[in-house]
Order: C-alpha cells, then structure tokens, then sequence
C-alpha cells in the first residue's frame, strides 16, 4: 500500500544554496517523512547537487530526475511530475521555504476528505519583477525559521499581492511558487507542463487555464504559505521572455481573459475583469467575444483590422470592413479587441483601428494603440474617440 500523501515537485538549476535551506525546511516538517516524497526536476548533472541530496539520506525522500539538456521550467517540472506516487501533487520552487507544519496543515485541511480541488498558497517576499537582484546574502535556516513563526502568529498575512485583490479570474493566480492538486486530476486530465514555452514566466498561468477548464476549483487558501528565498534575477531578461510566452499563451487560448492578463498583468486583470466585460457588452452591443481582429492581404499589403464585430461563435457579424481585404476576405480572425496581439513586433503592415473600439474608456483605448503601434508599421486611427 502506498502511504504518501504529498509529492512536492521542485525544479532545479544551479541554486544550490538556497535548495539546502528549502530541503532543511523540508526535513522539519511535522508530516512523517514517509508521507511525502520530493521529487526535483534538475537539469544539470552536478555532483555537488547529489552531495547535497546526500546530506538528506534518511532525513528526506529524495528522488531525482537529472538532465543535462537545456534549462526550462515546465521541463524541469513534467520531470519530478511524471514520478509523482502520492495523492496530492504539490508544485513548489527552489526557493520556497515551507513553515514546519506547512505539509500537515495542507493536507488535513484542504485534501483529507477527497476533495478534487487546486490549492492556492501564499508565497510571501516573492517580488516577482520589481527589480535585478545581482547579489544575495545567504542565510541560514535558523533565520527564516523565525520570520516563518512570525508570518504563523499574523495568520499567514504577508502581502502576497494576489491575496490583496478580488479573485475572479481563477486561472491568473495559480503561480507555481506553492500550488496543490490531486494527482489523479493531473493524469486524467493530462496536466503536465506545455513545454513550448520559453524562459521565465506564464507556463504556470496557461498550465492553471487548462486546470480551470476541467472544472476543478482553484482556491486561495491564506492559511497556505511559504516565504521565499532571495536569488539572483534579471528583470529586463524576465520581462523579455515573459512578453514572448504571453504571446504564445493568447495564441493558443485567445480569449478576453487571457488578452487582459497579457495587457495589464495577472493581479491587475483580477481587478479589472468584471468592469471589463461590461465595457464589451456596450461596445458590441452583445457578449463579450463578439469583438475580434482580423488580419489578410489588402493591394497586396499585410493589413490588420482593430474592431470588427463578429456574431455567435465568432462569426463575422458585420462583413463591410473585409472589403478592405483582397477578396473580401481576411486571412485569420481572432476573438480579441486589441488590447494585446498575438504577434511579433512589426510584423504587420498597417493597422486600422475600427470605429468599434472608440467606445471603450481612456485605459483600454491607450492599451489597443499601444499594441497596434507595437505590431505594425502604420497605424490609422478612427476619427473623434479621444485616441
């Protein structure tokens, strides 16, 4: 029979420091180490990573998946994933320091009675891209132990922005620093990382997209929280590669949601979202995907139109701006109001934004100029609007 209970997925490269600190959190849990296994994605073969391990030998159950192929995250995570055996898969980083009752609390409260749900944790000090960290000044576990019993006796309250605004959009949240779901819904399901994506950021939020669309619930539970552990960042990098997988995310999965997290930020479209969809009901004069873009050949340029209205299920509803394209007919349309593009910068031609969009407010206007100029080399605006 198996007994564990919780299978913790980390993946790894070249932090060791801070994964000595992360794995000494671990071995003080007050979960029994035969309940929960460690599973760690790292993609490096490095004798000072299994020395490391080493120092954990019956203290914690280590199983590791090395590769020396190329750093990528969701890789890394698929890696420890696939070996998973517990009940309850539980996604974490190499800097995710867990409070000593963190695994027991997790479990008993959130997973005990079968429950089919994705837990959201609080991963406090995580700045995400506020600044370069260019240095980081070790410290021992001793140190965090007592900011942890702090964050315990305010009741897990630390600031963690997404615990600060309205969750509506439930995907937008489920970054990956601490987020639990059974196992038996990730394999159902196949709810393993898209490997396509690149560099630092979204895999996570496209992962808890398709998470959302199983119907499981994705909940934020405060009393689920972790500290994380200072390492070295660079935000212009970050940034870079984030801006790329967002593309990539709204090109799978283009939707209103997906579009406004791309404009504005995961916390900010939370925020966002209700008021948005109701300027796209005044705008459309219908619901809320019945705004799209469409782009084609027109005089043999490439041509990309802002604002066309579309029907049910995304058909054209208003068919007069196509007589701009050759053939009176675009090469692709796709359900999004312009507030973010799923192209590469210049890669269009010329853009017209359509009378439509002039409808919504000074924010969402500035947003689908922005990308327009973004994308194309020429961009001809409507008429009055305030654009």
């Amino acid at each position: 029979m198996n007994d564990v209970k919780l299978s913790l997925v980390i993946p790894y490269k070249g932090r060791l420091a801070n994964l000595r600190t992360v794995f000494e959190a671990l071995a003080h849990q007050t979960m029994d180490g035969s309940e929960f296994e460690v599973l760690v994605g790292a993609m490096e073969y490095s004798e000072e990573y299994v020395g490391a391990c080493r120092e954990f030998t019956g203290r914690l159950n280590i199983v590791s998946v090395l590769s020396a192929a190329e750093f990528e995250i969701p890789r890394a995570r698929n890696l420890g994933m696939r070996q998973a055996t517990g009940e309850v898969v539980v996604q974490m980083d190499a800097d995710t320091l867990l409070a000593p009752g963190a695994l027991q609390n997790l479990y008993d409260r959130h997973f005990s009675f079968g429950q089919d749900v994705c837990v959201v944790g609080q991963v406090v000090g995580y700045g995400n891209n506020d600044r370069d960290v260019t240095s980081v000044d070790v410290r021992p576990y001793a140190h965090y132990r007592a900011a942890l019993e702090e964050l315990g006796r305010a009741g897990g309250a630390g600031g963690d922005p997404r615990f600060l605004v309205p969750h509506v959009v439930p995907w937008a949240f489920a970054w990956t620093g601490l987020i639990a779901l059974r196992l038996a819904t990730v394999r159902a399901n196949g709810l393993y990382f898209d490997e396509s994506f690149h560099g630092w950021g979204v895999d996570d939020l496209e992962w808890g997209y398709r998470i959302c669309a199983t119907h499981t619930p994705i909940v934020l539970r405060p009393d689920v929280y972790a500290l994380h552990l200072p390492h070295l960042r660079d935000r212009a990098a970050n940034e870079r590669t984030e801006r790329a997988n967002y593309r990539r995310f709204l090109r799978k999965w283009p939707a209103p949601d997906v579009e406004l997290a791309h404009a504005f930020g995961d916390v900010a479209a939370n925020a966002r979202f209700l008021g948005y969809l109701e300027e796209l009901r005044k705008v459309t004069g219908g619901p809320p995907g019945s705004l799209g873009v469409a782009r084609g050949r027109a005089c043999g340029r490439d041509l990309l139109l802002v604002g066309v209205l579309t029907g049910a299920e995304g058909r054209v509803g208003d068919p007069g701006p196509f007589a701009m394209f050759d053939g009176a007919s675009p090469a692709e349309v796709w359900p999004l109001a312009g507030l973010a593009l799923p192209y590469e910068d210049g890669e269009v031609a010329e853009c017209r934004i359509l009378p439509p969009v002039s409808g919504f407010s000074a924010p969402y206007r500035k947003a689908i100029r922005a990308e327009a100029e973004r994308v194309a080399g020429t961009v001809v605006l409507p008429e009055g609007g305030g654009w």
